[in-house]
């Protein structure tokens, strides 16, 4: 379908999501975070789709936030439930992102700041040009991050790390979030786009079962208890040797010959 303010494009098992208003700096408005997730619920139910890029239009930004307009206007409402339906559509997309059963690869080109940084953190991998810079900077408005900032920034890169991004609300470079965490390379940006299509494909060639599985062990898993996560793995390895793709890479391996993974 089109969009409005996406560019999708799907070959070789990938999807790369680009969000175009380089004008705006990619900050997510309504009708992009509507678009956005209704591209990701797609790819999730396209079993050609194994493998998802999202990144930002241009060489400025990736996400520079949401819309501070619309937030103005949820903040003065009068009630409650207005305030927290801004809250509650990024939460439900970042959910999308972290629960979508396939790899969602963040492919970092700029500013990747509030909404744009939560972006990066409900992704399962991210890269990141050396120009990029991350920051939670809702403090300086006001209020606090309400995306999942205060959740998934802490559980990813430790307490200080983040506290110390939310509260003094400044921005950091891509080296520095790679030091504590927050992406998993820093690249020149010309490279950018080339090193996230070679990581899209390399999970492109993994079981599309194994791949979700090892989603849902590590995404449900880190929220229990450590006794609990274990026999949840455990669950889930047993769901995961019943599947064809299991026969298939044994078999494979075996044989000293690659796999052809097709289940899902």
């Amino acid at each position: 379908m089109a969009y409005e303010h996406l560019l999708v494009e799907t070959a070789d098992g990938v999807t790369t999501i680009t969000i175009n208003r380089p004008q705006a700096l990619n900050v997510l408005t309504p009708t992009t975070m509507e678009e956005l997730e209704q591209a990701l619920v797609a790819a999730r139910h396209d079993p050609a789709v194994r493998v998802v890029i999202l990144t930002g239009s241009g060489e400025k930004a990736f996400v520079a936030g949401g819309d501070i307009r619309e937030a103005q206007a949820a903040l003065a409402a009068g009630a409650a439930s207005a305030r927290e339906t801004f809250a509650r559509r990024g939460l439900r997309l970042m959910a999308v992102i972290e629960r979508l059963g396939k790899p969602v690869i963040a492919a970092v080109n700029g500013y990747a700041l509030g909404g744009g940084s939560e972006i990066v953190q409900a992704c399962h991998l991210a890269l990141a040009a050396e120009t990029a810079k991350f920051g939670q900077p809702e403090i300086n408005l006001g209020f606090n991050p309400c995306w999942g900032g205060t959740q998934r920034l802490p559980r990813q890169v430790g307490r200080k790390h983040a506290m110390a991004l939310i509260l003094t609300g400044e921005m950091i470079d891509a080296q520095e979030a790679y030091r504590i965490g927050l992406v998993n390379t820093v690249v020149p940006l010309k490279d950018l786009m080339a090193e996230a299509e070679k990581l899209a494909r390399l999970l492109a060639s993994k079981s599309p079962t194994a791949l979700q599985l090892c989603l849902e062990a590590v995404n449900r898993g880190c929220e229990m208890a450590l006794d609990e996560g274990l026999e949840y793995e455990a669950t889930l390895f047993a769901m995961a040797v019943a599947s064809g793709d299991a026969q298939e890479g044994t078999q494979a391996f075996l044989e000293k010959r690659k796999p052809v993974f097709k289940s899902r």
